[in-house]
């Protein structure tokens, strides 16, 4: 069993049933799944795309540990250059066990190697608790080869948590140690 989900069901779970005086252990709040997601729409020839894309793929297979899937545009836009069907970008959508390891890669390893590296966004959480954050380099993390990619490319993961409320999935994450920017650290800013 991962690390990060044991820690999840020996203490956090109590830990938010106390603190949210939560009746039902169905009632705390838990993570769904998280999605990653990496746009490559470079102003480019089409075909040179694929190629690309290609690449893009085989990256992401390394980093979430599955294969991901193209996603394709709908619409054909000619300012873009750009035809129905053409790639767009991958995404991949992690569950289970796979979803855990992610999260404990991301929040122990690839987040302290992140340049400059002060917290993550305390308030990029949406309405219903889900939270997203962004990086610039696809390189943080320790699986990418930086000698065998074309471009450094920025990828966004968005973690789906069911809970009752934000500030709950808020200290959902901070008991599983994701790194927050500390209050001090964002009054400077």
């Amino acid at each position: 069993m991962n690390r990060l989900k044991q820690k999840y069901q020996t203490s956090a779970v109590q830990a938010l049933k106390a603190e949210f005086k939560h009746a039902n252990l169905f009632e705390v709040a838990k993570i769904q799944k998280i999605t990653l997601n990496m746009g490559v729409a470079d102003p480019q020839e089409p075909r040179a795309r694929e190629k690309v894309v290609e690449s893009v793929v085989a990256q992401f297979a390394v980093i979430a540990g599955q294969k991901p899937q193209i996603t394709r545009a709908k619409k054909a836009i000619s300012n873009f250059k750009l035809r129905a069907g053409d790639p767009m970008g991958v995404m991949v959508t992690l569950r289970g066990e796979l979803m855990w390891e992610f999260l404990d890669k991301l929040i122990f390893i690839t987040l302290p190697r992140v340049k400059d590296f002060r917290g993550v966004s305390r308030t990029a959480f949406d309405g219903q608790g889900n939270y997203s954050l962004g990086l610039e380099e696809q390189i943080a993390f320790p699986e990418i080869d930086y000698d065998k990619i074309d471009k450094i490319r920025s990828l966004q993961v968005n973690i789906t948590l069911k809970s009752q409320s934000q500030a709950e999935s808020f200290r959902l994450l901070e008991l599983l140690g994701m790194p927050f920017m500390k209050v001090a650290e964002i009054e400077k800013n």
